[in-house]
């Protein structure tokens, strides 16, 4: 047993006055005379006897209760075998999850309310020279320094809810980033939070051995949840007017069947579509909602379900944007082919340009989503490393042949592109064999698998030689390894590689019913799909196309009240806005230079959190086997003596209070109900 405050053991000596008292407080007799006493002798000895026995009793106990009430002041405790010392400095880290989930209730209200009482226990149980140091999910500056004992009670009253979660490794490794440089202090981390499985990546790294960390686990009331897990439209292509199909992913983090869940959907604030959706447990559902009418430019959307009493992750925002034109530039030798120009022109959605192969402006490449070379007699190298560059940044490059006998021109091309290189050409009939109709460009293009195709026949063509290692994808297949038509995945974009020319000398393709729809589904797959949505918390940027800012201009990100100035990156392809930490708020955020809008984003909060399944004693134990967990489960009352307990081991001073009272008490009773019996005499 030690003592935390020894220097009152001195006090002891106080055991000493009821000793004094009881020696030299002799009681004085009355004499009465008698004619003769010894009749009175037994008497008086039984009676005298009865009176020692009382008055040693009475000694002793209020010797007792000098000594416990010393023992009391002095605080005596067992102590814990791997205990520090206890008279060092102490570096208190406290982390609070203020995640979503730490919005779900229990007895004590919600778990973020619980988890700040906890953590001024937690701070209350240490002493007033002690530092402490406040963590949440969001990582803020002014939380990596250390606070006095009332800086951080008011620190913790200003914590709130927000989109952003980490998981366990990372805020270990924040909190022990306190500790650098804090050699002379006892460190200990604490963690209050419900411990969803999201928050665990695998085992945690070993921590500094002179840490200890300590688990709080706030329990939640299990209640079901349904979210909505992400949307997508079937097609990456927005016209005005057109009809639009949006797929819903919802899904069911309850071990319950969901039924007539009701889905809305809002674009720029108004209706557009209405569904419902029944989820069986732990399973998610998919459903195509259908709308039209929308007008060129930015669009604005939102998911909408109802479900209580989790609704955080009720509403999903995304944007969009419809388009007026989309760019289309082929590049030719001398006169432009009249079958491409024919195809593009004739519908007013693609802004068709054909030019020179020596009138080429580089630096507009990536403003063209879709380039078609229509012939290759004379490339230069300085074009072939250009479209190389295109291609890698997420352009689409269509290259038909021309079928000259040296094949020079796609020779140097293919070989910069990293294709398959042009072996000769064949003069022969030749009939295409297969059609890979799982390729993106067919989709929908059939209402159902034809059963016969009148496939496109091939005069003249382009014998390639393949290469093993290349990413090809046949479209329309030759007989042998040929094919007429093939793509290759080059960075982000994506070449086609026809092995006939754009003219009926080479086969009917041109004219062939297959030939408009691959070149508009070519054309449409070329537009850059870009995020429907970004995630907070874990998207750091988006990507735009590219924005020219003179030497007193800056990029401005709003929504509402809400503006910062992100900082941004310009590439060959496109600018990338840097947003980090920022962006804490979901909802729409509109990209402003000066007073126009470039483009507007939209920000969900992680649907990690909707997942409210928990881990358990076990699992926290098993995620950290090289470290010494403890943890701590507090159902009722303050967690205040639990962490003393373990600081000091086992506390006794109370014990040593009770005990005091109860002699002081048994003292009472002696004096007041314990008499000496008296006989009287008769003479």
């Amino acid at each position: 047993m030690s003592f935390l405050f020894p220097v009152f053991l001195f006090a002891l000596g106080a055991a000493a006055i009821p000793v004094v008292i009881h020696l030299f407080n002799f009681r004085k007799f009355k004499k009465i005379y008698f004619s003769n006493v010894s009749f009175l002798k037994e008497i008086q000895q039984q009676t005298s006897s009865v009176r020692n026995l009382k008055n040693r009793l009475l000694l002793f106990i209020r010797i007792l209760i000098i000594v416990f009430l010393v023992l009391a002041f002095a605080r005596p405790f067992i102590p814990d075998r791997n205990q520090q010392n206890s008279f060092r400095t102490q570096i208190v880290s406290i982390y609070i999850d203020n995640s979503y989930s730490m919005e779900t209730l229990n007895k004590e209200g919600s778990l973020l309310d619980e988890a700040k009482r906890r953590a001024k226990e937690i701070a209350s149980a240490y002493s007033l020279n002690d530092k402490y140091q406040l963590l949440t999910n969001d990582f803020e500056g002014r939380h990596q320094r250390l606070l006095s004992y009332e800086d951080f009670i008011n620190v913790v009253d200003e914590v709130q809810i927000s989109g952003i979660n980490k998981n366990l490794q990372q805020i270990i490794n924040r909190q022990q980033d306190i500790f650098s440089g804090q050699r002379n202090a006892n460190k200990v981390i604490y963690i209050l939070s419900d411990f969803q499985r999201n928050i665990s990546t695998g085992k945690l790294q070993k921590t500094d051995p002179d840490i200890s960390i300590r688990f709080v686990r706030l329990q939640a009331n299990p209640m079901p949840n349904i979210s909505v897990d992400s949307v997508w439209f079937v097609s990456p292509v927005h016209r005005p007017n057109e009809t639009e199909r949006l797929v819903v992913q919802l899904k069911n983090n309850s071990d319950k069947r969901a039924e007539n869940i009701p889905v809305k959907i809002f674009i720029d604030g108004k209706p557009k579509a209405l569904g419902s959706a029944n989820i069986e447990a732990r399973a998610v559902s998919k459903d195509t909602l259908s709308f039209s009418g929308l007008s060129a430019g930015w669009k604005r959307g939102e998911v909408k379900i109802t479900d209580y009493p989790v609704i955080f992750d009720d509403n999903f925002y995304f944007t969009f944007n419809v388009q007026q034109h989309m760019n289309v530039l082929a590049i030719n030798e001398l006169s432009e082919n009249k079958y491409i120009s024919a195809l593009y022109k004739a519908e007013p959605f693609f802004n068709y340009r054909s030019i020179p192969a020596g009138s080429i402006n580089y630096s507009q490449l990536a403003s063209n989503p879709l380039i078609i070379l229509t012939s290759t007699e004379s490339i230069s190298s300085g074009l072939a490393t250009e479209l190389k560059t295109y291609v890698q940044n997420g352009g689409s490059l269509m290259v038909f042949p021309s079928l000259e006998e040296n094949l020079t021109g796609l020779k140097a091309l293919t070989q910069v592109l990293g294709t398959a290189m042009p072996q000769s050409v064949l003069t022969r009939e030749t009939k295409v064999t297969g059609i890979n109709l799982q390729h993106p460009v067919f989709k929908g293009v059939f209402s159902q698998p034809p059963d016969k195709i009148d496939f496109p026949v091939a005069q003249k063509f382009v014998q390639y030689r393949n290469l093993i290692r290349s990413s090809r994808q046949s479209i329309l297949k030759l007989p042998g390894n040929n094919d007429l038509l093939s793509q290759y995945s080059i960075g982000k974009g994506k070449v086609y590689l026809s092995a006939v020319a754009l003219n009926e000398e080479s086969g009917n393709f041109v004219r062939h019913s297959l030939f408009v729809p691959i070149m508009f589904q070519s054309a449409f797959l070329s537009l850059r799909d870009a995020p429907l949505a970004y995630t907070i918390g874990s998207d750091q940027f988006m990507d735009v196309n590219k924005i020219t800012l003179s030497a007193n201009q800056s990029l401005k990100l709003k929504k509402g009240n809400f503006e910062i100035i992100p900082d941004i990156r310009a590439s060959e392809n496109g600018t990338r806005i840097f947003i980090s930490d920022q962006v804490k708020e979901n909802g729409i955020y509109q990209l402003f230079k000066s007073d126009s809008v470039l483009a507007v984003f939209a920000f969900n909060d992680n649907r990690k959190e909707s997942d409210l399944s928990y881990l358990s004693k076990a699992g926290l134990t098993e995620i950290s086997p090289e470290n010494k967990i403890e943890l701590f489960s507090p159902e009722k009352g303050s967690i205040q003596n639990a962490i003393k307990a373990v600081n000091n081991g086992i506390q006794l001073w109370k014990l040593c209070l009770i005990l005091a009272l109860v002699f002081l008490a048994a003292e009472i009773l002696i004096v007041r109900y314990y008499k000496t019996s008296e006989s009287k005499l008769k003479i």
